[in-house]
């Protein structure tokens, strides 16, 4: 099975339809969005809408923070962040917030975890943002047996960039940057902590949107990167409203 890892769509409709058509020229078999599908962007119904009927066909969906914060907005809080969970909560209907709010945190596919923040308590949206966090996140899946007997693969997204760690000589995982479109050996063997980036909101300094695709039955993680109409995306933002920061990170990718 090749399957495709989404996370942190962040209400972005261009930037998923550019990675959606290229994982399925990619081959992609089935889909995994590993949570924030809303948040900051322009078409929070748009997106779910697809969201929702690619479930119905049979692909993976988690909560993220994001989505929690849409479906419930914090009171009392002047943030951005909180600002957009207010907006994009007016913009959906009861059943697009229900379905947000009864997403799982954790799925677990085959020998690999899927969650949105780290496995160390993923209710507290902890971010895998070093190797430390990411043996963190590691110890936690082996010691809860999240993915059993088999050494464990854990995909996570919610940083936002995308780095691998994989378990080296020792006790430590070693990080490792990939090169966007260039496989990745990923045997069932090797332990593995990796971040799959962010469709809607990359924050590495470019534009590109970001998911990757696991091809399971060879063991190989390929990260990609994925141009995109990104000036549409923030054109869409600055229409509806919306803080002219979330605009102009889309433009930066920072």
């Amino acid at each position: 099975m090749r399957l495709a890892l989404l996370s942190d769509l962040h209400a972005n409709r261009q930037a998923l339809d550019a990675c959606l058509s290229h994982a399925r020229s990619e081959g992609a078999d089935n889909f995994a969005f590993l949570g924030d599908l809303v948040g900051y962007g322009a078409d929070p119904v748009g997106v779910l809408d697809q969201v929702m009927a690619l479930q119905a066909q049979g692909a993976w969906v988690l909560q993220g923070n994001h989505d929690a914060m849409a479906v419930m907005p914090p009171t009392g809080d002047v943030s951005l962040g909180a600002s957009s969970a207010a907006w994009t909560h007016a913009q959906l209907n009861e059943a697009q917030l229900h379905f947000l709010a009864h997403l799982p945190l954790t799925e677990t596919v085959d020998h690999v975890l899927l969650v949105h923040a780290s496995a160390d308590k993923p209710e507290t949206w902890r971010y895998v943002d070093g190797e430390r966090a990411a043996r963190a996140c590691l110890d936690a899946a082996k010691a809860v047996g999240l993915v059993g007997l088999l050494p464990p693969h854990v995909l996570v997204g919610h940083v936002h960039h995308q780095t691998l760690y994989y378990q080296g000589a020792g006790r430590g995982l070693m990080p490792f940057k990939p090169t966007p479109g260039v496989a990745v050996p990923l045997p069932r063997s090797r332990t593995c902590v990796a971040t799959v980036g962010s469709v809607g909101q990359p924050r590495d300094g470019d534009p590109r949107a970001m998911y990757a695709l696991y091809d399971m039955s060879a063991g190989r993680l390929t990260f990609q990167r994925v141009p995109y109409d990104h000036a549409a995306a923030a054109q869409a933002i600055r229409q509806a409203g919306l803080p002219e920061y979330f605009a102009h990170r889309l433009e930066t990718g920072r």
